[in-house]
């Protein structure tokens, strides 16, 4: 049995790793300074061909701190950050920090209601956006929490625009309560006051999914970020001088705290090229010199299938990280072959900070014989992984159970959500609700999923969301949505539909009625018009059956409409 004191993974480990390595600073702010006190001249952030460096970045954020701070903003606030990866990000990330307010990343591919109910929850008091995004914005949130909008551009701080990504380069008027780079600008050389915080103040609240209900909101610490960030830049070997590309998206809690945070809190440059297009991060890796970056599979695919893409373009690269989305072998052998470059799995969740299951660099996943799933990699320094039984005894090396997860990572619970944190998190354990099999020298593979939860290169969609949506629709009787797998995205959302008597609907309008109302990757991309869903003797949709099922569109008999 794995017990916490047995930890046979660590003989895998690389370069000298202590296994139970603390970092030294107690607060993100406090690791950022010291980063600029080392190398206040060196470049911190990268925008096409715009640069800050750390003093620059610095002095950016504390202008703007106090600009939060002139319109109300405290320690304890909570502030949603709603954009893509831009340096306005990072900058808001520290500024927030540096007043002891906790950020709230929003996804900006949410609308309306799925965006409302994230900063109700959080009670948020502000919001960053983008400024195409402005007046939609401001009539989600109205009568809400929110007491200011600040916009910001794309535009700003580079000045290539690429069409690729900027689509425009016409500025729209700002919000009301004011433009990043002009706040910046109006408090110039103004600095906060000094908050002292300690590694058990929140500084992002995450949201998830998880594995059972509503999007619930994590609470990651100061403590968790840095836990997983320090420890993850010295598993992954960045150093000083090194290009770490923002693949990832920032509001997902893996580009936040290890590309971004990983970043910001070492002698490296963190580079931005906005919304992900395959064909501008490809040439990034070229352009930059990348030597690190996490990002999905899917991201990694997308770029494969660039016809132009090449091994030179990823000549710089030491250690490439794939977190999010199951990977399967196949894949990561090919991407090899083409470029000469290993993908390296990693695993976490947003109640883990992120990464804390990875492949060392320079070795090759295993992959396990009897299921054929790649190895996620061996636990990393401090975190303790446990495979249990139904009735929460440790297993066997071999066999199957529930992964739990243990270490300063962990976070303590969700935003006012005792009973979850409770159910989730006893004694502060985390149950993740994934099936796995950790073999003697202590590899881990996730072999299935307990719950229903799909995971779509890396996004997590609940099924009962894109019921919902569905059930909006007149003509819909009965909804079901499941994952099934998809060697691009690891699963795709597929929906079952009964129409009621004398309705009629095609699988193409349904899918495009979900696309008003959710984001792109909730929708699915599959919809079968039924006649009927397999039911339990109580009337329960049996997902289960459905997600197997070989069930055949009433529409289109032969493969439904993608």
């Amino acid at each position: 049995m794995t017990s916490a004191d047995s930890r046979p993974w660590t003989s895998e480990y690389t370069n000298g790793l202590d296994p139970y390595g603390e970092p030294p600073y107690d607060s993100i702010v406090v690791a950022w300074r010291a980063r600029v006190a080392s190398s206040p001249n060196t470049v911190a952030l990268r925008y096409f061909d715009g640069t800050l460096t750390a003093d620059q970045l610095d002095r950016a954020s504390d202008a703007l701190a106090v600009a939060f701070a002139s319109r109300g903003t405290a320690r304890g606030d909570r502030v949603g950050v709603y954009l893509q990866n831009i340096p306005q990000y990072a900058i808001t990330l520290l500024a927030l920090w540096k007043l002891g307010a906790i950020a709230v990343p929003l996804n900006p591919m949410y609308r309306r209601r799925e965006l409302r109910r994230l900063v109700d929850d959080a009670g948020a008091v502000g919001i960053i956006c983008a400024d195409n995004d402005i007046e939609e914005t401001a009539q989600t949130l109205a009568r809400g929490t929110v007491r200011w909008i600040i916009s910001t551009s794309p535009l700003d701080f580079q000045s290539r625009n690429d069409p690729r990504v900027t689509k425009s380069v016409r500025r729209v008027a700002p919000a009301t309560q004011g433009d990043v780079a002009e706040l910046i600008r109006e408090f110039e050389g103004q600095r906060p006051d000094d908050v002292k915080l300690s590694r058990d103040d929140v500084a992002l609240i995450t949201y998830t999914s998880g594995t059972t209900g509503p999007p619930k909101g994590a609470m990651n610490t100061h403590g968790n970020v840095l836990a997983v960030s320090t420890t993850f830049s010295d598993w992954a070997q960045v150093a000083s001088g090194d290009v770490v590309l923002a693949v990832a998206p920032l509001f997902h809690i893996t580009g936040a705290v290890i590309n971004a945070v990983l970043s910001l809190t070492s002698d490296t440059t963190l580079v931005f090229t906005g919304r992900f297009h395959p064909e501008v991060v490809l040439e990034a890796f070229a352009e930059f010199g990348v030597t690190y970056t996490i990002g999905s599979i899917t991201a990694f695919n997308a770029i494969a299938e660039l016809p132009q893409a090449s091994a030179a373009h990823f000549a710089s690269v030491r250690n490439l990280y794939s977190g999010g989305a199951p990977v399967p072998p196949a894949t990561v052998e090919r991407f090899r072959e083409r470029f000469g470059v290993y993908v390296h799995n990693a695993y976490g969740l947003t109640e883990t900070t992120s990464g804390v299951i990875a492949v060392p660099p320079g070795a090759a996943a295993p992959v396990h014989t009897i299921s054929g799933t790649l190895s996620i990699g061996v636990p990393l320094p401090n975190v303790v992984a446990r495979i249990l039984d139904p009735d929460g005894v440790p297993v066997s090396p071999g066999l199957q159970g529930e992964l739990e997860l243990s270490g300063p990572q962990v976070i303590s619970g969700y935003w006012n959500n005792s009973e979850a944190s409770r159910l989730a998190l006893p004694d502060g354990r985390l149950l993740t609700g994934d099936v796995a099999i950790m073999d003697e020298r202590g590899w881990v593979y996730v072999v299935d999923r307990i719950k229903d939860q799909i995971n779509v290169s890396g996004f997590k969609v609940w099924p009962r969301e894109v019921e919902d949506a569905l059930y909006e629709h007149p003509a819909v009787h009965e909804a079901a949505v499941v994952g099934q797998h998809d060697d691009y995205r690891g699963e795709t959302v597929v929906a079952f539909v009964s129409l009621k008597s004398g309705a009629s609907a095609t699988a193409a309008e349904l899918i495009a009625f979900t696309r008003q109302r959710l984001a792109a990757y909730k929708s699915p991309r599959t919809v079968h018009i039924v006649e009927s869903l397999p039911k339990t003797q109580t009337g329960k949709i049996l997902r289960r059956e459905l997600r197997d099922s070989t069930i055949v569109s009433l529409e289109n008999p032969s493969k439904g409409v993608t």
